[in-house]
């Protein structure tokens, strides 16, 4: 599971772009404006103070410098909606709105182009973009108006050539501009970070880049480029900053949900460091949160790269027992869900991590977290539990281990969503059918299916394969408690009544699927 989609689960967090939906709109609001008045004056604002000047990237002070890093990326977002216009205009034929349109965006174009050189220092290579994208605009406004005054279809077939190439030309110009510009922005709180020696500007800084890694993957890749990751670490290798580890671990987390930011953290030996957070007991426990998160990250089966996992496996023991501990100890279910997301991560790529785990007793500290709703307060973190039980029931030597355990795997089974949430819905159904797979799994040996039988795991099994809503219609959930229940009826046959072993044992597997799948809700 990505880490994007456990940070949704945790408790709600201020985000820079969080406001009020009417502020948000008001501050939209100015730069959707018709600007063509803006160009006539040069891009000079209208009615503010003698002291102030343009809206983007103009003052000093680091929550204007977050304030200009929104306005750069709303302002993009204004350019980028009227080409994806003039896209679809263009292909309609709709030429009077094409060429208005071309004139808004060459307008906002000129206007950001602007503000911008005139608020930074700007980068020789950009200003050649700069001047060519602004040529290449005009262009385009021109080219335009001249199919208004037409009506000879032919011309306006091969105008229509031209100015789909152009555009493109004018949208790809416009992208890499403004990446460069976001670099630009992006190095000077890197200069910053690395720099200062005030704590306060330091995590202001950081807090922008966490701020714009979450504007997409694309963004993250040009602050892994920018070298964010190792500024970050060499933060998170000094004691007088200790405070900050927590901020900026969880900025390197986002980062690396893209490859560029995990060969970052591999050059600068990343795991290493985490490994040290994680071990160290004068630690604070969001540091070693954070660090659990990094972790998670880099482990994430989404990544199609494992060259970094060659550095991992060095200190995975470490690591491991690090966040088995974490677990235990979790003070919220924020703490614990990053931890165990992180080891439900790694349970997946190397088997040593599993006999790592039952060596540390990790089955009866999981199943009696399940017990705590401080710890384990949502369906998300049973999901990370159950996944690591799954993955742990492969072992042989894991079945006396949650014999000792006696119930809570088959509670697991009854996991219902508290709301109407998809996502919560979603997370209630992967808990079901890995706590089947991991029942299934472990039934091979006949004291855990005698156990299982006898805790009315039976009743449960069937519930979930006859009635669709029980399952939320899942079919993943379907397949698992069909399989849980031929290998219960395997090693015990009199625990299953006639009528369901002739439709849930004795057909084919798919037969089975098939008449559960269509079925209403019915126990007859």
């Amino acid at each position: 599971m990505h880490l994007k989609a456990y940070r949704c689960f945790l408790e709600p967090r201020m985000h820079s772009l969080q406001v009020d939906s009417v502020q948000r709109w008001m501050e939209d609001l100015r730069h959707m404006t018709e600007v063509e008045c803006m160009c006539v004056l040069q891009a000079k604002p209208i009615g503010v103070e003698e002291d102030t000047q343009g809206e983007l990237i103009v003052a000093t002070g680091d929550h204007v410098a977050r304030n200009n890093l929104q306005t750069l990326l709303r302002r993009a977002l204004v350019v980028s909606t009227e080409l994806g216009k003039m896209f679809q205009r263009l292909e309609k034929g709709r030429w009077q709105r094409v060429h208005s349109t071309a004139v808004r965006a060459n307008c906002h174009v000129r206007s950001l182009v602007h503000e911008y050189s005139t608020a930074r220092n700007t980068p020789a290579e950009m200003q050649k973009y700069e001047k060519s994208l602004l040529e290449k605009c005009m262009e385009l406004t021109t080219i335009t108006e001249r199919c208004l005054h037409t009506e000879d279809e032919f011309f306006l077939k091969s105008m229509r050539e031209a100015i789909h190439e152009i555009l493109t030309d004018v949208s790809d110009s416009f992208s890499h501009m403004i990446d460069m510009a976001l670099a630009n922005e992006i190095q000077i709180l890197i200069r910053q970070i690395e720099s200062s020696d005030s704590v306060y500007t330091i995590g202001s800084a950081i807090s922008n880049l966490l701020s714009l890694t979450q504007d997409g993957p694309q963004l993250c890749r040009i602050i892994a480029k920018e070298g964010a990751v190792v500024a970050l670490f060499k933060i998170c290798r000094q004691d007088c900053f200790s405070d900050l580890y927590a901020h900026a671990l969880r900025t390197v987390a986002s980062i690396c949900c893209v490859e560029e930011g995990i060969n970052q953290l591999e050059k600068v030996d990343g795991i290493l460091c985490l490994a040290d957070i994680l071990t160290d007991g004068n630690s604070a426990e969001a540091a070693r949160a954070e660090a659990a998160a990094v972790v998670a990250q880099i482990t994430s089966p989404h990544h199609t790269s494992t060259q970094h996992l060659g550095s991992f496996l060095e200190s995975m023991q470490d690591i491991v027992t690090a966040l088995i501990k974490l677990c235990e100890s979790a003070s919220c279910g924020e703490v614990f869900l990053l931890a165990s997301a992180a080891l439900a991560n790694i349970t997946f790529f190397d088997s040593m991590a599993c006999e790592i785990l039952l060596q540390l007793n990790a089955i009866h500290i999981l199943l009696q977290s399940c017990k705590d709703r401080q710890r384990v307060d949502t369906p998300y973190s049973k999901d990370q539990v159950v996944t690591i039980l799954a993955n742990l029931s492969v072992l042989e030597q894991s079945s006396s281990e949650v014999l000792q355990e006696k119930g809570i795997l088959l509670q697991l089974l009854g996991e219902k969503p508290s709301s109407s949430s998809p996502s919560e819905g979603a997370a209630c159904e992967r808990v079901q059918q890995k706590a089947a797979v991991t029942l299934a799994r472990l039934s091979r040996d006949p004291d855990v299916a005698q156990t299982a039988i006898q805790l009315q795991a039976v009743p449960r099994l069937i519930e979930l394969c006859r009635s669709p809503a029980e399952r939320n219609n899942s079919d993943s959930v379907l397949v698992a408690c069909l399989a849980a229940l031929r290998r219960l009826a395997a090693g015990c046959p009199d625990s299953i009544e006639a009528a369901d072993h002739q439709q849930l044992i004795k057909p084919r597997l798919v037969d089975s699927f098939l008449l559960c799948s269509n079925m209403e809700e019915s126990f007859v």
